[in-house]
């Protein structure tokens, strides 16, 4: 049976846009090549630093950084001493190597996992397959009882989507699996978009806290600079 593999071609979002001549110098040099060996540095670096992606607040741009590191360095103690990886390519390589092991991990709960041929399935599936509730669950123990996390915990976010219905009009016409499988693409989409906005909530509370304390530390050094000497 054959293996199912998806290439996701989407852009990476970068800080400057480059100027077409730009883009023509870079498309000139010589790409990297993705081969078994590099592909399998890639997989264990990346769900290795799978805590570190998750975290609520995290700078993406150097987390890939960080993987394009330690992947080069893994090649080239492995020999390949002209290989240097770029952080953009490991990240649209993740996300490729991401669509393809859904598409497997959708037909390993249809079918079995005695069904899906992927290499890098088993290996991802032990860190990736894990539950959202499960996600979920660890984050609120890792904040709960800080100050962060109260304050979290004290706001109400207003869900991105509604509930999808399964007996509603434009479900009537559909087979119960798609049915499904568009009621589980509707909610990831609201846990992404509600992730987003946690995120962005933290942040405003982490800018509230750093502005009280840079208030503070200069109100005491002005009360300081006016204490008449004895």
């Amino acid at each position: 049976m054959d293996v199912i593999e998806t290439v996701v071609t989407e852009s990476i979002g970068v800080d400057e846009t480059p100027t077409a001549s730009s883009l023509d110098t870079d498309k000139s040099k010589a790409e990297f090549v993705w081969t078994l060996q590099a592909t399998w540095q890639l997989v264990q670096t990346r769900l290795e630093m799978d805590q570190d992606f998750d975290q609520p607040v995290c700078k993406k741009k150097k987390l890939w950084e960080t993987v394009a590191e330690r992947v080069t360095a893994k090649l080239r103690a492995a020999g390949s001493t002209d290989v240097t990886v770029k952080a953009y390519e490991c990240d649209l390589k993740w996300r490729n190597m991401l669509a393809t092991y859904r598409k497997n991990a959708e037909r390993s709960k249809r079918l079995g996992a005695h069904s899906v041929h992927w290499e890098f399935f088993k290996a991802m599936h032990e860190v990736l397959g894990k539950s959202r509730e499960e996600i979920e669950a660890q984050r609120r123990s890792k904040l709960n009882g800080t100050k962060l996390g109260k304050a979290i915990a004290s706001k109400r976010f207003t869900p991105i989507l509604p509930t999808p219905s399964l007996t509603a009009a434009p479900f009537a016409s559909r087979p119960p699996q798609d049915v499904l499988q568009l009621y589980m693409e509707l909610q990831e989409r609201k846990m992404n978009m509600w992730a987003q906005q946690k995120a962005l909530e933290e942040r405003k509370i982490e800018a509230i806290n750093n502005l009280a304390r840079a208030i503070s530390s200069l109100s005491h050094s002005q009360n300081n600079s006016f204490q008449l000497p004895e």
